[in-house]
């Protein structure tokens, strides 16, 4: 796979050492060092770039800000916070500001490297998908509710990115809270470990972290609970499922 990164880190040395890893798998990396120039740069050509790599502890703007900036822009684009802050609440933040997945700091570039590899190839399976499902007929579409998931309680279309509870959408749901969702979503009641859910919503295996998943669910929570009851429930020891049985009393 071929990939044009733009990675943003103020330490030089590391953006060499990781621009080497990136020469040998035959992407186009840039490289900028301060947030300000980062923004610059990202808003020049916003379809330019398959991946962003983005370093928190930034001169001008710190990566919370440049992953808003980017953000304001586009929405989809992958963003990676590498962070040499190993808290939950800055996990979260930096999710919450819009980065799909975050690596701290010292961390190995080969681990680094899965992971691009993982979140691009994720992405591109989903591309893939959303092409064969679109209808040629648009009659064809207006026929069908479009709802490839649907309780009476919970809907879910995989085409328009969109999941409502109770007749009230989800709102500003990321591309990889929207996947967590539908997977829970797709077997309900059914307990998914945390390294299942690595595993399928993510495509990480050995290279996973396990809070990653802690931190989408707590902000997928977040978003649920501004519509309707809470969905998405924890088996103590296992990991999570979705059960909308309680929204029956709810709608």
């Amino acid at each position: 796979m071929f990939m044009k990164i733009l990675m943003i880190e103020d330490n030089k040395s590391v953006s060499e050492m990781m621009g080497m890893f990136f020469q040998k798998e035959n992407w186009e990396a840039s490289f900028a060092y301060d947030g300000n120039e980062a923004v610059d740069m990202f808003n020049e050509d916003p379809d330019k770039w398959d991946m962003i790599t983005l370093d928190l502890n930034l001169p001008g703007k710190d990566g919370m800000e440049v992953a808003k900036e980017i953000r304001k822009v586009s929405k989809t684009v992958p963003i990676i916070m590498l962070t040499a802050r190993d808290t939950e609440s800055d996990q979260v933040l930096g999710l919450e500001f819009g980065a799909d997945d975050y690596v701290t700091k010292p961390f190995s570039p080969i681990t680094l490297i899965a992971r691009m590899k993982a979140i691009h190839r994720r992405d591109e399976n989903m591309a893939e998908k959303l092409a064969e499902s679109t209808p040629v007929n648009a009659e064809v579409e207006e026929a069908d509710d479009g709802f490839d998931i649907n309780t009476g309680f919970f809907k879910l279309n995989s085409n328009t990115r969109e999941a409502y509870l109770n007749g009230k959408e989800i709102p500003d749901l990321t591309p990889k809270e929207f996947d967590l969702l539908k997977t829970l979503a797709s077997k309900p009641k059914q307990v998914f470990s945390r390294e299942q859910l690595l595993e399928q919503v993510w495509d990480y295996d050995y290279f996973g972290e396990e809070r990653t998943v802690d931190a989408h669910i707590k902000k997928l929570r977040q978003k649920i609970e501004k519509v309707g009851p809470q969905v998405i429930e924890t088996v103590w020891g296992v990991g999570y499922k979705f059960d909308d049985t309680g929204a029956k009393n709810k709608a």
